[in-house]
């Protein structure tokens, strides 16, 4: 399965980097994010993190890329030291656009192949592959819904489990700016610990919510947020949470996001 999600995910990258060919981009953005917070779980409880976040849409599909550069605040991580990285790669294929048909029935709108390849420090990779769906629903700017089989890489347990990924994005008008509210839940359901081990179905929820500050200053709409970023994570990295280890998470960091 590694192997065929393997090839299927080279597809999707291969087809990530055609998106800067001419007339294939459809539309892009980029921006930089710094986070502070604390009281987070199994790593150093207090971190800040730059994060680098890519997106578009392509003749084909879209994509979405983001990477962490976490720091620990003079703290050492038991595996990771001082300071660690993650990121994702996301391509997603679409077949309303490569077939020129339409798929949409009830609220979706289009039907699509979505990867993932999750990558960090240590022995943290993993892939993704399923259907994902685009919906409308009224008053989101949009909202995903992806289905995931999970492949992890070496001795990482959670091989062969299912995850279900929505993202979205909700525009709230106040006064001369808007209130952005974006984010994703990440639900690996599975959990028969016959086949892995000790790892744990868990429930990764992080929204945003952000205050269009460039707006109201008249810099510029969409380039500029301050706010929030709230991480709820059951079992985290798919630990059980116990009273000898704490592996619930529930905090709340700062946020300021830059757009370009």
């Amino acid at each position: 399965m590694r192997t065929i999600n393997s090839l299927i995910l080279a597809g999707g990258l291969l087809a990530c980097s055609s998106t800067f060919a001419g007339d294939l981009l459809q539309w892009q953005n980029n921006s930089l994010t710094y986070l502070w917070g604390k009281n987070f779980k199994v790593n150093p409880q207090v971190q800040q993190t730059v994060t680098f976040e890519h997106a578009d849409a392509w003749k084909y599909g879209d994509n979405f890329i983001f990477i962490d550069k976490i720091f620990y605040q003079g703290k050492k991580d038991d595996l990771n030291g001082p300071n660690t990285y993650y990121g994702e790669i996301s391509p997603r294929l679409s077949l309303g656009k490569i077939t020129g048909q339409s798929f949409a029935f009830g609220p979706v709108k289009d039907v699509l192949l979505a990867m993932t390849y999750e990558f960090g420090e240590g022995d943290t990779e993993a892939y993704l592959i399923g259907p994902g769906f685009d919906l409308d629903i009224p008053g989101f700017d949009y909202f995903q819904l992806n289905f995931y089989h999970r492949t992890a890489d070496g001795s990482r347990p959670g091989s062969d489990t299912w995850q279900i990924t929505p993202a979205w994005s909700y525009t709230i008008p106040v006064g001369s700016s808007d209130i952005l509210i974006d984010g994703f839940l990440d639900w690996v359901v599975d959990n028969d610990e016959n086949r892995r081990g000790s790892y744990q179905a868990n429930v990764h929820f992080v929204p945003q919510v952000k205050y269009d500050l460039g707006k109201a200053l008249k810099l510029g709409e969409k380039q500029l947020y301050v706010g929030f970023e709230y991480d709820y994570w059951k079992n985290k990295y798919g630990i059980k949470d116990s009273d000898a280890f704490t592996t619930d998470q529930s905090t709340a960091s700062f946020l300021v996001k830059l757009h370009f």
